[in-house]
């Protein structure tokens, strides 16, 4: 008979999910976890004795997703993210497939230099504005939309610092930013080249040869240049700061390099990136006289609360038993057998993911795979293809990340309807090949360094 504890656990998690990924009448995510998680704590399933523990796990993490959004949102306002979708439509000088091809390396840099959701956010109403520009009909919308998603979620792969559920697990398991990279990055970067390739070839036909030419010019006016951004519902020449735009982007990869740099002299990812936050928002002070009301009023500050909710059901869930099911199946499959923690990792995380979203679904598996007592070696794979299976597995169906669920609500804003079907029918040709090329990848390539 099932004890009444798990019972309650079971039901708090299942209706928390449901809520945060239904999101009726636009409700937060942060109010269904709220709710959820202080339920677990007023039962007891989790003690208050570990919220401390709880928060100094998320707290770090949190921080240095929000130093980068907080970024982006400066970048955003001296008008560098409109330049650049400005440039897009130039350099593909009338060819879809061009075009293509940038869009894609547009969501995957977005990714790499700030973080997944921020990405989306970015890149999504960019990408209508292009397609709406140059006048492509929806079918042709499509390719771009959906590949430039797919790709700006997976991309938060290769490096820990753009993805909030893969820096909470990498505090967990205790594994190094340095070492990370050095493990990950080359087999996750196969699957996503591959995927982009698959993405390609599958929507090949829709792709157009031609579109709509635009071009903008830019003319120059003393230190600064004048445009006319063709994106704009407005005509009038907006001044752009090109000084301002190339110490804005200085700065952003300073701060960057400096995650991989000043981590092994003990200084935490957090610090290093509200610092760099605070020196561009200073930077644009000095040069604009803009305060920091923008940045206060559009930095989503819930996430901290968000994800230390999230660990709070989820520390739940450990405490009714759930991990130990988990090690009890997976243990003796997995001990001293890299090949089978890569993939039976993977797929389960994969699975997870796509049942009740990836950030859970990593940290279950995170916390599992700790208590297997796993050699290091094992440890770091059955990890790193936790990472794979909720970063690119966990792309199957809609629900696997909150990014694509954000995606889907701002194309439903813009009057693009994508049905969970027409995405599942491009996901489920493209993403398990994706997902298998890359956990047989981090076998082999983890093997060759070790």
């Amino acid at each position: 008979m099932l004890d009444s504890t798990f019972l309650w656990m079971t039901f708090i998690f299942s209706v928390t999910i449901i809520v945060m990924l239904w999101r009726p009448f636009g409700l937060n995510e942060t109010i269904p976890t709220s709710i959820g998680a202080g339920l677990v704590l007023l039962i007891g399933i989790v003690p208050l004795s570990d919220v401390l523990n709880i928060f100094s796990i998320v707290s770090g993490a949190s921080l240095t997703i929000l130093s980068t959004i907080m970024m982006s949102i400066v970048l955003e306002s001296i008008g560098f993210f409109k330049i650049v979708a400005t440039n897009i439509v130039n350099r593909s000088r009338g060819s879809g497939r061009k075009l293509y091809l940038y869009v894609i390396l547009l969501c995957f840099m977005m990714t790499m230099f700030f973080n997944n959701d921020g990405s989306i956010l970015i890149t999504t109403p960019i990408i209508i504005h292009i397609t709406s520009l140059l006048k492509l009909k929806t079918r042709q919308k499509i390719p771009y939309l959906l590949s430039g998603a797919l790709i700006a979620t997976a991309a938060s792969a290769p490096i820990a610092v753009s993805n909030i559920s893969n820096l909470i697990a990498l505090k967990i398991v205790g594994l190094s930013l340095q070492d990370y990279i050095k493990m990950m990055f080359v087999p996750s970067m196969i699957g996503i080249f591959l995927i982009a390739l698959l993405l390609f070839l599958y929507f090949k036909k829709d792709i157009p040869d031609k579109i709509l030419q635009v071009s903008v010019k830019w003319k120059s006016q003393a230190q600064k240049y004048s445009y006319t951004h063709p994106l704009s519902s407005s005509n009038k020449e907006k001044e752009v700061d090109w000084g301002l735009i190339k110490v804005c982007l200085v700065i952003v990869v300073l701060t960057r390099a400096a995650f991989f740099a000043l981590t092994p002299f003990g200084i935490s990812l957090e610090v290093i990136g509200l610092a760099g936050a605070a020196i561009l928002i200073l930077v644009r002070w000095f040069r604009t006289e803009m305060g920091i009301k923008d940045i206060f009023k559009k930095t989503p500050w819930h996430i901290l609360l968000f994800a230390f909710n999230m660990y709070v059901l989820v520390y739940g869930l450990k405490n009714v038993g759930l991990n130990q099911f988990i090690v009890d199946q997976f243990r003796n499959l997995i001990v001293g057998q890299p090949l089978n923690a890569s993939l039976i990792m993977g797929i389960f995380l994969t699975v997870a993911s796509n049942l009740f979203n990836n950030l859970p679904a990593v940290m279950i598996g995170t916390l599992s795979i700790t208590e297997m007592g796993l050699d290091p070696h094992i440890l770091q794979i059955a990890y790193l293809a936790n990472v794979i299976g909720s970063d690119i597995g966990a792309l199957l169906t809609p629900v696997g990340t909150l990014a694509t669920l954000i995606w889907m609500y701002i194309l439903k804003s813009n009057g693009i309807k994508i049905s969970w079907a027409r995405y599942i029918k491009v996901t489920i040709v493209v993403i398990p090949i994706g997902l298998i090329v890359s956990l047989l990848s981090l076998y082999l390539w983890v093997e060759l360094l070790s």
